[in-house]
């Protein structure tokens, strides 16, 4: 597990990041991001109104900083009538059913739409999250944000989770995503918590980009 992560990490002994700094890296990043990728947001939210019902934003509930809830925010990439696809789909198919046990995912979702295929494997349908940056219930870099149901998956764990603000990216991002166990997730985030220093903050930043542009372990 340990691993996997010291690729991720700096050679440079680097010092701890003050959480005050890395809130306004956080924000002078996002407001940059926000102007370039403004037009591309733009384009993204007519082409969803255009091809299916339903909002164009999806706000989902999510645990934070301390442990508290707050709404992460995604282009929709789902049906308008998801959750009844889902259930139908859980009541009747029993690998479906394994799968998403496993870690909330299904690997042919007949709940996303065409257009959401794309916007996640290209990991576009992310770029809302800019505003819950600026919000300051996430971070550019930081655990992935959980739904309370997976909080006993963390066990003890937990307290390392909610040590610090969600992020858009981090360890599991650019160290395979899907394509890793949640057991090592868990195991990344406790990783970065205990190691988060300004160098693993630019270090995963710039890891980011490859990784999204040859969508490693994206579904």
């Amino acid at each position: 597990m340990v691993q996997l992560a010291t690729t991720a990490a700096p050679t440079i002994d680097w010092p701890t990041i003050p959480r005050d700094a890395m809130r306004i890296l956080d924000i002078v990043i996002t407001l940059l991001l926000l102007m370039f990728f403004g037009p591309l947001c733009l384009a993204v939210a007519i082409c969803i109104k255009a091809t299916s019902h339903g909002p164009v934003i999806y706000r989902q509930r999510r645990i934070g900083y301390l442990g508290q809830e707050f709404y992460c925010l995604k282009f929709r990439t789902m049906r308008h009538d998801a959750d009844a696809r889902l259930a139908a789909l859980l009541q009747h198919d029993l690998l479906a059913r394994i799968q998403w046990s496993y870690d909330h995912k299904l690997r042919h979702d007949p709940r996303i739409t065409p257009l959401g295929k794309f916007l996640r494997r290209s990991s576009i349908d992310e770029l809302p999250q800019l505003i819950n940056v600026l919000q300051g219930s996430m971070s550019l870099v930081g655990p992935r944000p959980i739904v309370a149901a997976e909080i006993p998956r963390y066990g003890r764990r937990f307290v390392h989770y909610t040590a610090m603000r969600p992020g858009i990216t981090g360890l599991w991002q650019v160290s395979g995503r899907n394509d890793t166990t949640y057991r090592r997730r868990i195991a990344l985030d406790v990783v970065f918590a205990r190691r988060r220093s300004l160098g693993l903050y630019g270090r995963i930043m710039m890891l980011t980009v490859p990784a999204v542009l040859l969508q490693r372990g994206s579904r």
